[in-house]
């Protein structure tokens, strides 16, 4: 009777569960579609634009989770892809070769082309792990980068260190998001626009890393990130699922690249160097490597933190002292540096770490510390 009655009130509160779980979702919806406007009307276009590029980060940092949070390899040169993705669209869609390629021509070549490059960088390192294919990947990028620096001569595709400028802007059908969208009831300005399309690309990137990571691949790729060898004695064909692993991201950084040319309409090598792989890394690494939703949030945070840090640098220091003693860009990366710093010290399995490796980080402490010693909890 008891274990009757006690199904029976987890099956009574189990609609409210649910319409509570969906109230919960169309409350983030609408807060997401009104974002952009609240953004705008409270602090300014230059915020709006900050935002749209923390979706573009978004996007970055879950296609380096699957990577380095699933499977466990360690890429320093991820920002390569990005840079494929973006270079391809500025060569279809800009006057450099007279070509003016639409949309969805351009985003599925350069997510392919991007994939196809994240194999060719899985295929020469799949017996390297841990610092070794770090070096490997991060001179990978580099190549990447001085590649696209250096290819204006004797042929001129890349237009060298000046970039490419005068890209397309992104159509959809005759609507150009480079200008304001006239909706009859309301008029939807070009940064605005930008951001849903962003949010769309970042919400079936998302999708798809959910699928990933609870389907048989995604459980490869843990197994892998756990012990190599034991995958492999279990009958996980490494050499194919890490190779999955390298396309995969790569396509994320693809899409990504591409859609950042189609907004910023210019690229050039400098937009693509290592601190740009750094920075994503770090949004996986203090999210909380293999975690979505922490990859996600670290993704907003570092994208916003060091732009916070920018603006009140200079009247921090004028209020307190009277005058600017630090340049606020030097004083922006500064802080930026000792919060990393402390979040590593204090939170060393991210600020929002999956349930496992909570775990995993806890168990360690407990192994290291004397028994008198209390762990704290993550």
């Amino acid at each position: 009777m008891k274990m009757t009655a006690r199904f029976l009130a987890r099956v009574s509160r189990h609609p409210n569960d649910n319409r509570v779980h969906w109230l919960a979702w169309a409350l983030l919806g609408l807060l997401l579609a009104a974002l952009p406007w609240l953004v705008a009307s409270g602090f300014g276009n230059t915020w709006l634009r900050i935002l749209n590029f923390a979706l573009l980060y978004v996007m970055l940092a879950l296609g380096l989770n699957i990577v380095v949070g699933f499977a466990g390899l360690l890429d320093m040169g991820y920002i390569a892809f990005y840079a494929v993705g973006a270079y391809l669209w500025a060569l279809l869609a800009s006057p450099q070769f007279g070509l003016h390629w639409p949309l969805w021509a351009i985003l599925p070549l350069g997510a392919g082309l991007a994939g196809l490059f994240g194999v060719l960088l899985g295929a020469p390192t799949l017996k390297l792990r841990g610092d070794y294919l770090a070096i490997v990947t991060l001179g990978f990028g580099e190549i990447i980068r001085i590649f696209l620096n250096n290819l204006n001569a004797p042929v001129n595709i890349t237009n060298g260190p000046q970039g490419i400028s005068a890209i397309d802007p992104v159509h959809i059908g005759s609507l150009s998001l480079a200008r304001p969208i006239d909706l009859g009831f309301v008029q939807v300005p070009s940064l605005v626009s930008y951001y849903y399309l962003f949010l769309i690309a970042a919400l079936v990137i998302i999708g798809i890393a959910l699928r990933l990571e609870r389907s048989r691949v995604g459980r490869a790729w843990a197994a892998i990130r756990e012990d190599e060898v034991a995958a492999k004695a279990c009958g996980i064909n490494t050499r194919n699922v890490k190779l999955l692993a390298f396309a995969m991201g790569a396509t994320f950084g693809g899409v990504a690249g591409g859609l950042f040319a189609g907004f910023q309409q210019f690229v050039s090598p400098e937009s693509f160097g290592l601190l740009e792989s750094v920075m994503v890394l770090c949004m996986v690494v203090l999210g909380g490597m293999g975690h979505i939703p922490g990859v996600i949030f670290g993704a907003l945070l570092l994208t916003v933190l060091p732009e916070f840090f920018r603006h009140i640098a200079g009247p921090v220091q004028q209020s307190l002292f009277g005058n600017v003693l630090i340049d606020p860009e030097n004083l922006r990366m500064l802080l930026f540096g000792l919060s990393l710093v402390l979040v590593m010290r204090y939170r060393p399995s991210g600020l929002w770490p999956s349930p496992q490796r909570r775990r995993e980080i806890e168990d360690v402490q407990r192994a290291d510390a004397p028994a008198d010693v209390p762990v704290s909890p993550m």
